[in-house]
C-alpha cells in the first residue's frame, strides 16, 4: 500500500452522521495524518489541507462488516480462489485467515462501492474449530498493511455444516453431539496445555510449544472472543452452554433463530452478528430465516451487527440488508448502528473504526443521499484519509476505484 501516514482532508458542508446518533447539519470532518482530528459545525480547517465540498450530501463513517470471506473466497475463481475451509482437521485453531487473503479479489472493489471500509475475514464453517479471523481495511496492496487486528477472534461452527462435512466421510464429528465434543475436548486439552506451559515457565524448563494450544489458551484467557457460527435455537443454547463451561467470550454469528432466544441473549449480554438476510432457505437450519430477526433482537436489547457473509450476499449489499431490516421493524438508528458502531464494538475495533469521532481512523464515506434509501449511492470513499474511490456517471454506471498498486494514490483518483 502506498504510504498514507500523512493523509489529510477536510470534508465540509455535509449532513454528518457521526454513528452514535449525533447528526451535524452542514458539518465538517477533518482528517489529519490519517486520523479524524475534529468533527462538528465549527471546525477550523488548517491551511494546505484539501477541502472536499459535501454540501447536500450525507457523510458517514465507513461501514464495518463483522463476518465475511472477502479475499479468502475469491469471486469468479472457483476452487483455485477458495481457501475458506481447511477441512482436513476438525480442530483448526492454528489456521489463520490472513495467510489466504488476496487483496486483488474483486470483492474488495465491491466493498468500497458499498461504503464498506473494514471487514473481519473469517475461515468458513466446515470445521468445529475453523481458525483465526483477521480485521482488515478493504483497500490495500499487501494484506499485512491492511490489518487492524490479527487475530480478531477464533471461528467455530455448530450445526449442519461440520456434521455434514465429516459425517459424509464417516468420521468424527458426524452428529451435533460429536461437534460439541470436539470443541469441548479441544478446550480441555488447552487447559492442560496451559498448566504444563506455566509450570515449565515457573521452573525454568524448556517446553514444546503447540500453535493450536497457544491460540485456545488465548481464548480461555479472554484475549480472543469465540465467533460461533450457529443458526438453530438449540445450537445457540449449546454455544452458550460451552461458553459457560469454559468461560470464554461468546459472539453468536448468524443467529438465524436468535429471535426465539432474544431475552436470553439480552440478559446475558451476548452480541449477535446476524445474517446473511438475502438468502433462500437452502438447508433445514435456515427454515425460520426472517429479515425481521435483527429488529426483534435489537428491540429486546441485544447488541446486533448485520452481516452479508460475503460472498453469500455481495458485500456492497450490506446497507441494503439494513434498509430491509428497518422495513421489517428495526429502528433506523439501530440499523445504522448495526453496520457501524456495533460491529466495531463487538469485534473490538471501536478504537479504530465505526464512528466519526476524533482519534479514530479517517474512514469516511460521502453519500448522495440517505444511505438507507436504496437509490442512494456512495459517491466517494476515504480510507485513513486517502481518497480511494469515487463514483462517476460515465455511461456504464460503474464506480471507478483508485488502485492501491499506484504511486502516489492521489495521481490516480477516479475522474482526475
Amino acid at each position: 500500500m502506498p504510504p498514507i501516514e500523512n493523509a489529510s482532508v477536510a470534508i465540509v458542508g455535509g449532513r454528518v452522521v457521526v454513528g452514535d446518533g449525533t447528526v451535524h447539519e452542514s458539518g465538517t470532518v477533518l482528517v489529519t495524518d490519517s486520523v479524524i482530528a475534529a468533527v462538528g459545525v465549527d471546525v477550523t480547517v488548517p491551511d494546505g489541507v484539501e477541502t472536499v465540498d459535501a454540501s447536500g450530501r450525507w457523510v458517514l463513517p465507513g461501514f464495518v462488516e463483522a463476518h465475511g470471506h472477502v479475499g479468502i473466497d475469491e469471486e469468479a475463481q472457483g476452487w483455485a480462489g477458495d481457501d475458506t475451509n481447511e477441512m482436513t482437521d476438525p480442530n483448526g485453531a492454528r489456521f489463520r485467515a490472513i495467510d489466504a487473503i488476496n487483496p486483488a479479489d474483486i470483492g474488495f472493489r465491491d466493498a468500497l462501492s458499498g461504503g464498506v471500509t473494514s471487514v473481519v475475514v473469517k475461515p468458513g464453517s466446515g470445521n468445529p474449530i475453523g481458525g483465526q479471523t483477521v480485521a482488515i481495511k478493504t483497500w490495500g496492496r499487501i494484506v499485512d498493511e491492511m490489518v487492524m487486528k490479527a487475530p480478531a477472534s477464533v471461528k467455530s461452527a455448530l450445526g449442519e455444516n461440520p456434521k455434514r462435512v465429516y459425517g459424509d466421510r464417516k468420521q468424527l464429528p458426524s452428529t451435533r453431539q460429536g461437534v460439541a465434543a470436539v470443541i469441548r475436548e479441544a478446550f480441555l486439552k488447552a487447559q492442560d496445555y496451559r498448566r504444563r506451559r506455566d509450570a515449565a515457565a515457573e521452573e525454568g524448563k524448556p517446553f514444546d510449544r503447540d500453535p493450536t494450544g497457544e491460540v485456545l489458551v488465548r481464548v480461555l484467557d479472554g484475549e480472543l472472543p469465540w465467533s460461533q457460527h450457529t443458526h438453530r435455537a438449540d445450537d445457540i443454547a449449546t454455544a452458550i452452554r460451552l461458553a459457560d463451561e469454559f468461560g470464554y467470550r461468546l459472539i453468536v454469528n448468524h443467529a438465524t433463530e436468535g429471535f426465539l432466544l432474544a431475552d436470553v441473549l439480552a440478559d446475558r449480554d451476548i452480541p449477535c452478528v446476524v445474517g446473511p438476510l438475502f438468502t433462500t432457505r437452502s438447508k433445514v437450519e435456515l427454515r425460520e430465516r426472517t429479515i425481521a430477526n435483527p429488529g426483534r433482537l435489537a428491540n429486546a436489547g441485544v447488541r446486533v451487527a448485520i452481516t452479508t457473509d460475503h460472498p453469500v450476499v455481495p458485500i456492497h449489499f450490506l446497507v441494503h440488508q439494513a434498509t430491509l431490516a428497518v422495513k421489517e421493524g428495526m429502528t433506523r438508528d439501530d440499523a445504522l448502528r448495526a453496520i457501524t458502531v456495533n460491529p466495531a464494538q463487538i469485534m473490538g475495533l471501536d478504537d479504530r473504526v465505526g464512528s466519526l469521532r476524533p482519534g479514530l481512523d479517517g474512514d469516511v464515506v460521502i453519500w448522495d443521499g440517505d444511505p438507507l434509501d436504496v437509490m442512494s449511492r456512495a459517491l466517494r470513499v476515504f480510507v485513513r484519509g486517502v481518497d480511494v474511490y469515487e463514483w462517476r456517471a460515465d455511461g456504464s454506471g460503474e464506480g471507478v476505484t483508485a488502485s492501491p498498486y499506484s504511486f502516489p494514490p492521489a495521481a490516480h483518483r477516479a475522474g482526475r
